[in-house]
């Protein structure tokens, strides 16, 4: 099938490589041109396992192209996904206007039937929107169809071949089996396709994100609580993880969530709530949890070292929002770090993706390690913010050498309390 995806950011960049490999005529489009010369050399601008591997493989196979023509890649695709970026307002709405200048754009070099699917994160009622714009500027014939993307950071591409489920929102016989036709490829082992009415699709992607925010604040809340009455929060994670009904993923305690999604999702569910007039407290109260808990974390190196952080150097492992990224959106690092800074802070940090990003951010107000050794010399103190595996298992009698005081705030609860006190450690963790 012959597809355009307009967008080559994160989802349309991981989308139309995947839809090329399963043999689709698939092409990109971007306007940034810098950015398409660059994929064009096989550059890729973000960092997932996978990608630049499928991304050169189906451009060298001329299954997979760049432009920023979107008329003749609209005219030559039966099939339009719109993977524009939808960033979020002041008043913590999803904003369209990208979405809409594509479906205009799409609008005007339609040369006949088409699909025009939403694939960039949005609210319920956006595909009304879309097609009311296609059909003020051309007299052909559409549809458009919901197609919400849950694609992990870190293991996008595994997702996207090998789906938990492909949710097809649409109202047309006609569009839900050319839908059904695009991912059959990727679901021959089972049937995980799930159909529904559009808008019933937009809301599902926001419901899901916002349910897994309110389970990572939950068991934050949990942690505080544990902390203050004398509980260990990793065993009361384990004993409550057993039960099938809760399961045992977004369960542990930590800084919060970050990334693109959770944040801004959360937020737009919110602003939808009050846009019809609904007061959306649990998940209110998850977007206020998930920034306080930042601060708690903040508060524990502010205690321990009596307030006074001037002078100090502290060691960061671990930048990215989460591992196997080099993503810093909504990253806890971002305002952790930013407040130390304020605090008389100097920083050493590292990353085994996410350093060049960090450097757009702060520039030179911290410095920068080739390996997590080298950012722990003469430090006062660790703080471990992502769990990167490469920080699982580290020589603890090297990192106390090389610490001027061996103290580690553990901010995703990944190592041993009692074998680090042992070892000679001062170690705090979350709960």
């Amino acid at each position: 099938m012959k597809i355009t995806v307009i967008g080559t950011g994160y989802v349309g960049l991981v989308a139309g490589a995947c839809l090329a490999d399963m043999g689709n005529e698939v092409i990109c489009i971007d306007n940034n041109q810098e950015k398409l010369q660059k994929l064009q050399q096989g550059i890729i601008p973000i960092y997932e396992p996978g990608l630049e591997e499928i991304v050169k493989s189906n451009f060298s196979e001329q299954r997979l192209t760049f432009s920023s023509d979107i008329d003749t890649a609209v005219k030559n695709s039966q099939v339009c996904f719109i993977a524009v970026g939808t960033p979020q307002g002041e008043d913590g709405s999803a904003d369209l206007q990208y979405v809409l200048e594509v479906a205009k754009s799409i609008a005007k070099a339609m040369n006949g039937y088409k699909v025009i699917v939403d694939k960039s994160t949005v609210p319920v009622g956006t595909a009304e929107k879309v097609a009311d714009i296609i059909r003020q500027n051309t007299s052909h014939s559409f549809d458009v169809v919901s197609n919400p993307e849950f694609l992990k950071q870190g293991h996008a591409v595994a997702d996207f071949l090998s789906p938990d489920r492909v949710i097809i929102g649409s109202n047309s016989e006609k569009a839900t089996k050319i839908m059904q036709d695009i991912y059959s490829p990727f679901l021959r082992t089972a049937n995980r396709i799930i159909l529904m009415d559009v808008k019933s699709a937009e809301m599902t992607k926001y419901a899901s994100n916002s349910f897994l925010a309110v389970k990572i604040s939950f068991m934050n809340e949990i942690a505080n609580l544990c902390e203050s009455v004398g509980a260990d929060a990793d065993m009361v994670r384990i004993g409550m993880s057993t039960d099938s009904r809760i399961g045992n993923q977004f369960l542990f305690p930590g800084l919060g969530y970050g990334g693109s999604c959770f944040p801004k999702d959360v937020k737009a569910l919110i602003r939808t709530g009050a846009d019809n007039g609904l007061d959306m407290n649990i998940i209110k109260s998850a977007d206020e949890i998930n920034v306080k808990q930042r601060y708690l974390f903040i508060e524990k190196i502010k205690k321990y070292f009596s307030s006074d952080l001037s002078n100090k150097t502290i060691a960061i492992w671990g930048l990215s929002f989460k591992p196997k990224t080099d993503d810093m959106r909504e990253a806890p690092s971002i305002t952790i770090i930013n407040e130390l800074l304020k605090l008389g802070a100097k920083i050493q940090a590292y990353d085994p993706k996410a350093m060049d990003v960090s450097q757009k951010i702060f520039g030179d107000k911290i410095e920068y390690a080739s390996n997590p050794y080298e950012a722990l010399k003469n430090t006062d103190c660790m703080l471990l913010l992502t769990e990167w595996n490469e920080f699982r298992r580290p020589d603890f009698e090297k990192m106390k050498s090389i610490m001027k005081t061996p103290v580690i705030f553990d901010g995703r609860n990944q190592y041993n309390k009692d074998r680090l006190k042992e070892k000679g450690f001062i170690y705090f963790k979350i709960g």
